[in-house]
């Protein structure tokens, strides 16, 4: 990954001449991109934007390696021309016990054999750098809420560009965040040590109220969308066609949708091709979006729902643990899953644990709780006969190697600038004491 981002930077891209609008899901809306846009300035219900390029081929650029080989189709203005990659390969131990000779893997993690060089060992790394070089300057800090990878990776990519940021992070995702060296003053930590996701959510929500803060805005930067959005453009490129099923484990949905959207983009480029199905997996108890999903209705209120967060504490992947993700707004996840003839899958504990075993032994690699519960499901619906002998499958592996990268080379555990408990969120001052000492 490439040091500074200003570093071998397309020189047009860093002019700010943007290639891309910004069209309202909803009502249509065009407008340029100033890089921070979050929402539609019009008056109407909360509806996603989304990128419309100047470019409607798909045009891989092959003098950059990684990420930004795709920067046609990404909404940024400076593209270092190397940074990490994910792989996507076509299985066979994995493929063979399962009867699916048709199965791909897109592997987002480390795994140098593999040629993928995520130094997080997870996709959330494409995020990160498209949100950044998405930015149109440095005199904000931006504020990132994690229950873990998407802190690790936020963190070891502002630090390694030294764009100034603070993040917050539940306690239970402070383990994640081991990196190949020690992180850039740049970045402020915050943990909850007690706290999940929707408390660093919160803590996050104050703090980017108070200037020179600015949110990073999750699911509504088309940034991260389209960053995510990679996994399939790299499929594509590999495969030479679209899958019929897409797996992958979600607890916002962020990456699924970003998905369907490049799916959408390739069908244009190629003169119409069938959008793959989204098989959006989720770790029994804790399935707010299988729930919403099979009822027929939006995501619960958590503050009206009982158990939440004991749910939160049971589940063994506990970076799926978002209880607001973008179901029902307009392009969010429901709409996704009702133009792609979607599913909403579970699985438990014991399952996961089996599938993260059975990937390393067929494939050779580990992976996340969280690729072990797409993994899971992937088995149970063949299994189930929801997916056929024929069916064109990828799999999303969305993080993996974090314990080969550690063999690999020594990691540096992150250190906390803050470290609170839940009790000290009902203290009004906290956002601005915080805001304070990293200004």
């Amino acid at each position: 990954m490439a040091g500074n981002g200003r570093r071998g930077t397309d020189a047009k891209a860093a002019a700010g001449d943007r290639h891309y609008v910004l069209v309202c899901s909803l009502c249509g809306d065009r407008r340029p991109d100033d890089g921070l846009i979050l929402d539609c300035p019009r008056d109407h219900p909360p509806a996603l934007l989304r990128t419309e390029y100047a470019n409607p081929r798909f045009t891989p650029d092959q003098a950059y390696d990684g990420l930004f080989r795709y920067r046609e189709w990404l909404p940024v203005v400076r593209a270092p021309r190397s940074t990490g990659r994910g792989v996507v390969y076509r299985s066979r131990g994995l493929a063979a016990a399962l009867g699916l000779p048709r199965l791909w893997i897109a592997f987002n993690g480390y795994w140098p054999e593999r040629g993928a060089s995520l130094e997080t060992g997870t996709f959330k790394e494409f995020e990160a750098l498209t949100v950044l070089g998405r930015l149109p300057g440095r005199e904000h800090v931006l504020t990132v809420a994690s229950s873990g990878n998407t802190a690790a990776a936020f963190a070891w990519v502002c630090s390694r560009q030294r764009v100034p940021c603070l993040i917050v992070v539940s306690g239970k995702g402070l383990g994640r965040l081991r990196f190949p060296g020690t992180l850039d003053p740049c970045v402020t930590l915050v943990v909850i040590d007690d706290g999940d996701y929707p408390d660093a959510i919160a803590l996050a929500s104050s703090i980017s109220r108070l200037p020179p803060f600015r949110a990073e805005g999750g699911v509504k930067n088309v940034g991260r969308r389209d960053g995510l959005a990679a996994v399939l453009l790299t499929a594509y490129e590999e495969m030479r066609c679209l899958p019929s099923h897409y797996f992958q484990a979600v607890g916002s949905g962020t990456g699924a949708i970003a998905v369907l959207e490049a799916a959408r983009r390739i069908g244009v480029a190629a003169g119409g091709l069938r959008l793959p199905r989204l098989m959006l997996c989720q770790n029994l108890p804790f399935t707010p979006i299988h729930d919403a999903w099979r009822m027929g209705e939006t995501v619960r209120d958590p503050e009206l729902t009982d158990g939440f967060r004991e749910s939160i504490a049971k589940v063994h992947a506990d970076e799926l643990t978002n209880w607001a993700p973008p179901y029902g707004i307009r392009a969010g996840v429901r709409d996704a899953l009702r133009d792609s003839d979607g599913d909403v899958l579970v699985a438990d504990n014991a399952s996961v644990v089996v599938a993260r075993n059975m990937f390393r032994e067929l494939e050779g690699i580990d992976i996340e709780p969280a690729a072990g519960v797409a993994v899971a499901c992937l088995r149970d619906a063949v299994a189930q006969g929801k997916v056929g002998r024929d069916a064109v499958v990828l799999l999303n592996i969305t993080g993996g190697g974090r314990r080969r990268l550690a063999t690999d080379r020594p990691l540096v555990a992150a250190r906390p600038h803050w470290r609170l408990t839940k009790d000290a969120l009902a203290d009004d001052g906290l956002a601005q004491r915080i805001a304070e000492r990293r200004t």
